[in-house]
C-alpha cells in the first residue's frame, strides 16, 4: 500500500510548543493533512510516555492507534471527507551537547523504537545519564556515537536518524557545531545509520551534491511544534503498514519501497540563506564569502545558512547527480497559499474558514496540494486558488529565502497578474434573458436624479453631467494658460474628462498643432479610452498622441537609427525562458545560481525601474561582489537582448531616459516636438517614469498632470507618491487646482471615506494631498457595513444590491 508519514513531531512537554499538542489533536490533524503514520515525539519524557501507554493501543506490529473511545470523540471534529486510519510510531528527539576533537558539538537525533517495552528500557538507560523530565526533547551531555550504541543495545529493531542535518546550530552537518561527515560524528558505528533527516531549508537536489550521502535515505518531516504544522514535510511509503516494513524501506533507499519526500521549497526554510536577523540583512553564499562572513551592519559573524554549508561540502554539481534516488515534490502549506491568494494572514479566521471548506469538499490537505484538479479547487475555494496551486506544482513561484531563524516569504502572484486573472474569472453571472433588462436599468440614457444610497458605476465619471457644464474647478483647469499645472482630483470628480477637454481647448481654441501635444497614462485601456474621447471631441480631426509611458518610449525607440533600433519586445514568458537558459549555462560553467529564474527576473525588473544597469551591481562592494550571480545573469541577459535586437518591457523607459539624459540634441528635439505634455494618474509614477518626465519637460514647460495621492495603486512596481508631492518643487511656476465636486457617490459615502483618508493625509502633510470631496447627492445618514468571508461572497452580495436597486442606505463591503 502507499501511505504518507510524518515521523518527527513534538508534544506539549517540549519547549516552545502549543498547549494542544496532545495525542488527540495529533490524531485529528493527521486526518486533516492526509497522513497515515505520525511519530509520537518525546517518547522519553515520563509524563508523555505515560500518556502514550494510557491513550494508545497496539495496532499493526510496531504501530499504535488512539484508543477507540478517544478516537470516536476526535473523529466527530474531522470532516467526513478527511477521515481515515491514523497510526503512531514511537520516536523521540534527543539533543546531544558534548565536546569532541577539541570543539563543542551540538546535534539532534531521532530514535525509533519498535515497542512499549523497548521504549521503557531505553528511557531507563537515559535516566541514569541525564535529566529526561525537564523537556520533551532531553538535553544530554552524551556523544552522538554513544547514543547510537545505546539505541543498538536496547533493541535490534531500534534505529537512529540524525535530525535536520544542516541546521546551523544543532545538527550533524551544521555550520556552527556540527561535523563535516557522518563518519566523523559516529565513527565505527556510522554504518548503522542508514537514513538522515534533511530539514526544511534543503531539498534532495541540494543534499545529493554531497556524494557521501548517496548510501543514505533522505527523509523529511515537519518537526511540528503545533498540530497545524503537522505534515508540512512528509514521507511517501510503498510498503505494508507496520514498523518492520517501514524500517526496511528506509534501510533500502529503494524508490519502490520508499517513495520519496514531500518538501518545503528550501527557500521557505528559516536557515536557507545566510544573514543576521537583528540587522535585517540576508545574503547569498557568494555575498557572504565576499564579506568574509562578517555582517556589514554590526561587524559580528553572520549566521551561515544551509545553502552555504551544502556548497562548502559539495563535491559535484546538481547536473552530475546520478539517477535512481527516490523522488520528491515541493509543496507550500495550504494555509500559506490561501493567505497569499486572499491577501490576509495565514492565521486569520478568513483563511481558516476557506481551509475548512476545501477539506470538507475534497479531503486531506496533502491530496489537495498534490493532485486535485484546478477546476475542482476553483469550484469550492476562493478565487485564484486553482491557479495558485497549479503554479506551486510547477515551481512558478517567487520566494524570498529565509535566513537566521526567519522563515522565507512566498509570492505566487504579483499585483498585475492578480488583477488580470481576477478579471478573467466570472464571480457570478446573470441569465441571458435578464442581462439586457438589468443593463438598461443600470445605465440609463439620462442622468438619474439624486437618490439616497445606492451604487453608481465607474462610468459615472464619463457621463456628460461631469463636464458638459463644468464646475468652477474643472473650468479653471480646462482654461489654464501656459506653464506647469497640477490638478489634484479625487475619485468621481471627472478628471479624465477634464484632461481631454483641456487638450481639446488647446487644439481648437489655442490652435496648438495636435502633433505637439502628448497625453500619457498608465494602461492600454485608459489610453484607448482617451483617444476615443478625443476623436469624439475633435469631430474626427487629427488626434494627438495618447499612449502609455511604455508605448510612447517604444514609439521613440522605433524611430532611432537602424543599427540601434530594437525589433521585438520580449514578453514575460520569453524573458523567463531566456533567464533560465542563461542560468543553466552558467551552472554548466561552474557558476552556481540559487535564486529561481522568476525571482531573478523580478529583481532585474526592479533594477531597471530604478534605472540601475548591471554595472551598478558589479561596482557595489557591500552587497554585490564582481562574482555575484545576479550581476552575471543581468549582464548576460542584457547582452542577449542587445545581440538579438530585443528589449523587455522595462527597457523601454530605461533606454529612452538614458538617451534623453545623455544626448542634449535628442532631448532638445523631443522637447520642441512635444510642447504640451499631459499626464493622467500622476500619483502612480515610479522612479524611471519620474526621470522620464523630468527629461521630457523643462522646469518652466507646458506640463499638466492630474491625479490623487490617495489612489496610488502601483506600489508593487515601485511607484511612490513622493514624486506627486515633489511636482511644485520640480516645476516652481506650477499652478495647483483641486477638483472637489464628486459626481459618483452620496455625501454619506464621501464623509465615511474622508474619516479614513484624512488621517493619512494629515500625517503626510503638504498642500498636494487630496481634499475633502463634496457631493450634491444626499444619501442616508448612516452606512451599513457588510462583512463577507471571501471576495466571491462580497461580489455576490454587491451584485444583489445593484440588481435590486436598493435605496435608502449606503453600503460599505469589506
Amino acid at each position: 500500500m502507499t501511505f504518507l508519514a510524518d515521523l518527527h513531531v513534538h508534544s506539549h512537554f517540549s519547549r516552545a510548543t502549543a498547549k494542544n499538542l496532545d495525542l488527540e489533536h495529533l490524531h485529528m490533524a493527521a486526518q486533516l493533512k492526509g497522513l497515515t503514520v505520525v511519530g509520537t515525539g518525546d517518547a522519553t519524557h515520563p509524563e508523555w510516555f505515560a500518556a502514550i501507554t494510557s491513550k494508545l493501543v497496539p495496532a499493526e506490529a510496531g504501530l499504535f492507534r488512539l484508543r477507540d473511545d478517544l478516537a470516536a470523540d476526535c473523529d466527530r471534529e474531522v470532516p467526513g471527507a478527511c477521515r481515515g486510519e491514523v497510526r503512531f510510531i514511537l520516536v523521540s528527539e534527543i539533543s546531544n551537547i558534548y565536546k569532541k576533537d577539541g570543539r563543542t558539538r551540538k546535534n539532534h537525533n531521532l530514535v525509533f523504537l519498535p515497542s512499549i517495552d523497548a521504549a521503557a528500557r531505553f528511557n531507563r538507560k537515559l535516566d541514569t545519564i541525564g535529566n529526561i523530565q525537564s523537556d520533551g526533547r532531553p538535553i544530554l551531555g552524551l556523544d552522538a556515537r554513544d547514543l547510537l550504541e545505546i539505541v543498538l543495545e536496547t533493541d535490534d529493531a531500534a534505529f537512529l536518524v540524525p535530525a535536520h542535518i544542516w541546521t546551523p546550530w544543532f545538527s550533524l552537518l551544521g555550520s556552527k557545531s556540527g561535523f563535516d561527515s557522518l563518519d566523523a560524528c559516529f565513527g565505527d558505528l556510522a554504518p548503522h545509520v542508514f537514513a538522515v533527516e534533511t530539514g526544511l531549508s534543503s531539498d534532495p537536489p541540494m543534499n545529493r551534491r554531497v556524494s557521501s550521502l548517496d548510501r543514505l535515505t533522505l527523509i523529511s518531516n515537519s518537526d511540528a511544534h503545533s498540530p497545524v504544522k503537522l505534515g508540512r514535510e512528509a514521507n511517501v511509503f510503498h510498503t505494508d503498514l507496520n514498523y518492520a516494513a517501514m524500517r526496511r524501506a528506509l534501510e533500502s533507499n529503494d524508490p519502490d519501497l520508499f517513495g520519496g519526500t514531500l518538501e518545503f521549497y528550501p527557500e521557505e526554510g528559516k536557515y536557507h540563506f545566510d544573514g543576521h536577523r537583528k540587522c535585517g540583512l540576508r545574503f547569498t553564499p557568494a555575498e557572504t564569502r565576499s564579506m568574509k562572513g562578517i555582517c556589514p551592519g554590526c561587524g559580528k559573524p553572520l549566521t551561515v545558512g544551509v545553502l552555504y554549508r551544502v556548497e562548502s561540502l559539495a563535491d559535484r554539481r546538481i547536473e552530475d547527480i546520478p539517477a535512481g534516488f527516490p523522488a520528491f515534490q515541493n509543496l507550500i502549506p495550504l494555509h500559506d497559499i490561501l493567505a497569499e491568494v486572499m491577501q490576509v494572514g495565514p492565521g486569520t479566521k478568513k483563511v481558516g474558514g476557506a481551509y475548512r471548506n476545501l477539506l470538507e469538499n475534497h479531503g486531506g490537505e496533502l491530496a489537495i496540494l498534490r493532485s486535485l484538479a484546478s477546476a475542482e479547487l476553483d469550484m469550492s475555494g476562493p478565487p485564484l486558488i486553482g491557479e495558485a496551486i497549479a503554479r506551486m506544482r510547477t515551481g512558478n513561484v517567487r520566494l524570498a529565502a529565509g535566513y537566521d531563524g526567519e522563515f522565507g516569504k512566498i509570492q505566487i502572484f504579483d499585483e498585475t497578474e492578480r488583477r488580470e486573472l481576477m478579471g478573467q474569472q466570472h464571480l457570478f453571472s446573470v441569465p441571458a434573458d435578464r442581462a439586457t433588462k438589468t443593463a438598461r436599468q443600470r445605465i440609463p440614457r439620462k442622468p438619474p436624479k439624486a437618490r439616497s444610497g445606492g451604487l453608481r458605476s465607474e462610468s459615472a465619471e464619463a457621463r456628460p453631467s461631469a463636464v458638459d457644464d463644468p464646475n468652477p474647478g474643472q473650468r479653471q483647469a480646462i482654461e489654464h494658460g501656459d506653464g506647469p499645472l497640477m490638478i489634484v482630483a479625487g475619485p468621481g470628480t471627472g478628471k479624465t474628462a477634464t484632461l481631454t477637454r483641456r487638450i481639446t481647448r488647446l487644439i481648437i481654441e489655442r490652435h496648438v498643432p495636435p502633433d505637439q501635444v502628448l497625453a500619457i497614462t498608465f494602461t492600454d485601456k485608459a489610453a484607448r479610452e482617451m483617444r476615443q474621447r478625443l476623436e469624439h471631441l475633435l469631430s474626427g480631426g487629427p488626434v494627438p498622441l495618447a499612449a502609455t509611458f511604455h508605448a510612447f518610449c517604444w514609439h521613440l525607440l522605433r524611430e532611432s537609427a537602424d543599427n540601434q533600433r530594437p525589433t521585438t519586445i520580449v514578453g514575460e514568458e520569453d524573458k523567463l525562458f531566456i533567464i533560465t537558459g542563461i542560468m543553466r549555462r552558467m551552472a554548466a560553467e561552474g557558476i552556481q545560481t540559487h535564486a529561481t529564474p522568476r525571482e531573478t527576473g523580478a529583481r532585474i525588473e526592479a533594477a531597471k525601474q530604478q534605472l540601475q544597469p548591471p554595472e551598478h551591481f558589479f561596482e557595489s562592494v557591500a552587497l554585490e561582489s564582481p562574482d555575484s550571480q545576479f550581476a552575471h545573469v543581468y549582464r548576460l541577459y542584457q547582452a542577449f537582448l542587445q545581440k538579438n535586437a530585443r528589449v523587455d518591457y522595462d527597457d523601454l523607459i530605461f533606454k529612452i531616459v538614458a538617451c534623453l539624459e545623455s544626448d542634449e540634441a535628442f532631448r532638445s528635439g523631443i522637447q520642441k516636438r512635444f510642447r504640451h505634455v499631459l499626464i493622467d494618474e500622476y500619483q502612480d509614477l515610479n522612479h524611471a517614469q519620474y526621470r522620464l518626465v523630468k527629461a521630457l519637460v523643462p522646469p518652466h514647460g507646458n506640463i499638466c498632470v492630474i491625479g490623487d495621492p490617495d489612489q496610488a495603486i502601483y506600489g508593487f512596481r515601485g511607484s511612490d507618491t513622493v514624486y506627486f508631492n515633489r511636482f511644485v518643487e520640480d516645476f516652481p511656476d506650477a499652478g495647483v487646482i483641486h477638483l472637489e465636486r464628486n459626481y459618483r457617490s452620496t455625501e454619506t459615502i464621501l464623509e465615511a471615506s474622508w474619516q479614513i483618508i484624512r488621517h493619512r493625509s494629515n500625517e503626510s502633510g503638504g498642500a498636494m494631498l487630496g481634499a475633502r470631496l463634496v457631493s450634491d447627492r444626499q444619501g442616508a445618514p448612516t452606512l451599513e457595513v457588510l462583512e463577507q468571508s471571501s471576495e466571491k461572497a462580497e461580489a455576490v452580495a454587491v451584485g444583489k444590491i445593484i440588481e435590486a436597486q436598493v435605496g435608502g442606505t449606503g453600503f460599505l463591503a469589506i
